[in-house]
């Protein structure tokens, strides 16, 4: 009687470990030649709001978890960023503008890297932007890590 009351538990148990054990679904594969050109109108756009002055666009962009490298502390968080960021913003003219020169993306389809040069308003190249975005719902791109850097002499010895 006891090995009867086992055997059925027994069996429900090899069910469930079947099932944990299945490998999952492989997802379709992306086109990642598409992500990345949606990366790089994305980080245009983001690059836009600087010129057209538009903070609220700014905010836009950025990832309720962005964490930004701008100074000895990251900026962790959206509302820590665009409160530091919101100066950038006050001046009839912009302090600066920037591009993307390139633009990576995971196979997945679930982050993308963008990088390019910071220009002064003569044009003159003085930094240059690392950003990684996170697609946050399907052609939705948001900011989750900015890093930027000085620009290097690199002629000078």
């Amino acid at each position: 009687m006891h090995a009867a009351r086992i055997a059925p538990f027994l069996a429900g148990l090899a069910v469930v470990a079947g099932c944990a054990t299945s490998p999952a679904p492989v997802a379709a594969p992306q086109n990642v030649a598409a992500l990345k050109e949606q990366v790089f109108a994305t980080e245009r756009a983001f690059a836009r709001t600087m010129a057209d002055r538009d903070f609220a666009a700014f905010n836009s962009f950025l990832s309720e978890e962005a964490v930004f490298f701008s100074g000895p502390t990251p900026l962790r968080g959206k509302a820590a960023v665009a409160a530091n960021w919101k100066r950038f913003y006050a001046e009839k003219e912009a302090p600066f503008r920037w591009e993307p020169a390139g633009v990576e993306v995971l196979d997945s389809g679930t982050l993308g890297l963008s990088f390019g040069p910071v220009f002064d308003p003569a044009g003159k190249q003085i930094a240059t932007f690392m950003s990684v975005w996170r697609q946050e719902a399907p052609g939705t791109w948001r900011i989750v890590l900015d890093k930027g850097n000085a620009a290097c002499d690199c002629a000078k010895p």
